[in-house]
């Protein structure tokens, strides 16, 4: 008789807490189950990133629950977390195009505020390839008398609606999967200018100040820019510090001015400060 109760009574409790804990799940009072962090995981390692919008349609979830398991993960070093979803940690390839249209596009956007504000009317410039750089150039639409140079097919698209532009567009390799040109027609093309403003984007900026990015061609079409602008502004949102890449592309000492959405981390504010370069931040995200 007395064992018959205990036996009841153990079944009872083991029932009892794997049912109360998926509300507890739910109501963010527990971490989000293992399994879905595994799978999260593997999606990021199959497709280089993932919006929160998919994976909660994905799993049934609401945006919350992925953002909790996102941030789960991130913290654990397993992916890394961008405003908007999730990506890959890889030094040798980049987030899909469409994917990075839609990344920190509020921050693109208040970055290109601010370079366009820096640009005089009747300037010469040099756009490279970017989805930050083609906002820049969005930005630019309402300036007058501008002549553009560019690598970008995406940014010759826009500048080209305003009649009082002069946009050229550098020859070489079309590259499908962002329409940004490469190659050696087309740093021979870059050459044969020297303007007053290159405005490039990075895919990521190492702690040390080094400038990376992927594609050994394009960087050294940013290389030419570099080397044939009088002044050159690097635009680039907080997503991309402390980011691996595998080419170097040369050291932020080397550009006039960061524009960026937050305060870069330590210790980059100093090596600029140093080489005098300029940093521009909105001014409600400036912290000390």
């Amino acid at each position: 008789m007395p064992q018959a109760p205990k036996s009841t009574d153990s079944h009872a409790p083991q029932k009892h807490p794997s049912s109360s804990s998926s509300p507890k799940v739910a109501n963010g009072k527990a971490g989000p189950p293992k399994e879905r962090q595994a799978k999260i995981q593997q999606m990021v390692k199959a497709k280089g990133f993932v919006t929160i919008e998919s994976l909660a349609r994905e799993f049934g979830v609401t945006p919350q629950t992925i953002r909790r398991d996102i941030n789960t993960l991130s913290e654990a070093g397993m992916i890394n977390r961008y405003h908007g979803g999730a990506g890959a940690d890889s030094s040798i390839e980049n987030v899909a195009y469409n994917e990075r249209k839609i990344l920190c596009h509020r921050e693109k956007q208040a970055i290109a505020q601010m370079v366009a504000s820096q640009i005089p009317e009747h300037a010469s410039l040099f756009i490279n390839i970017g989805t930050t750089t083609e906002a820049v150039a969005q930005a630019l639409c309402n300036h007058k008398r501008l002549r553009i140079i560019t690598n970008n097919l995406n940014v010759a698209g826009i500048l080209s609606a305003n009649s009082n532009f002069e946009v050229i567009v550098a020859g070489g390799l079309v590259r499908h999967r962002d329409c940004g040109i490469i190659g050696e027609a087309t740093i021979d093309f870059i050459e044969q200018f020297k303007v007053d403003y290159g405005i490039i984007g990075i895919s990521g900026i190492d702690v040390d100040g080094t400038l990376l990015d992927f594609d050994y061609r394009e960087v050294r079409a940013a290389r030419a820019i570099i080397e044939n602008s009088r002044k050159v502004f690097l635009a680039a949102d907080h997503t991309k510090f402390g980011r691996n890449a595998m080419v170097r592309l040369g050291s932020i000492e080397e550009v006039d001015a960061l524009f960026t959405d937050k305060q870069p981390p330590s210790p980059l504010p100093e090596i600029m400060t140093d080489a005098d370069v300029n940093l521009f931040v909105p001014q409600s995200n400036q912290t000390q």
